[in-house]
C-alpha cells in the first residue's frame, strides 16, 4: 500500500502527480524544479536553482522521516550539459561522502516552466 507524502515546504505539484509516494520502504520523489515554496516563484542562476531544487528534495525527505543518506538513486535533468560542473558541485554539497546515491545526468531539450535543472530521487528507509 502506498502513502502520499506532501509538504508545504516544497512546491505543490503542477500536474496530476504527488510530491512523493512511499511504498514498501521506498520513497519515490517526483522531479523537483527551482520553485521557492514560500513565494511560488522560480529562482534564477544555475547555482541558485540547484540549491532550491535540493532544498525542495530535502523538505520532502524530511516529511518522510528521511535524509539524503537514505537516497539510493537520483536523476538529474539539465537543459544545458554545460551546467554540469556547477550543478554537480552544489548537488555534492548536500551529500555526505560515502553515502552517494547511484545517479545519471541527462540533457533534455525542455523542462517544466523552462527551468534549467530538475532532479528526482528514490530513497530507502532502513
Amino acid at each position: 500500500m502506498k502513502k502520499i507524502i506532501s509538504t508545504k515546504n516544497a512546491p505543490a505539484a503542477i500536474g496530476p502527480y504527488s510530491q512523493a509516494n512511499f511504498a514498501n520502504g521506498i520513497l519515490y520523489i517526483s522531479g523537483q524544479i527551482p520553485v521557492d515554496p514560500a513565494t511560488n516563484e522560480l529562482v534564477e542562476g544555475i547555482e541558485n536553482e540547484t540549491h532550491q531544487v535540493m532544498k525542495n528534495l530535502q523538505a520532502i525527505l524530511t516529511e518522510a522521516g528521511m535524509t539524503f543518506k537514505n537516497v539510493v538513486k537520483a536523476t538529474i535533468f539539465l537543459k544545458d550539459m554545460g551546467d554540469f560542473a556547477a550543478v554537480n558541485e552544489v548537488y555534492a554539497s548536500y551529500l555526505e561522502e560515502g553515502t552517494y546515491p547511484a545517479r545519471e545526468t541527462v540533457q533534455v531539450s525542455r523542462l517544466p516552466k523552462d527551468v534549467d535543472v530538475e532532479i528526482s530521487m528514490i530513497a530507502h528507509q532502513e
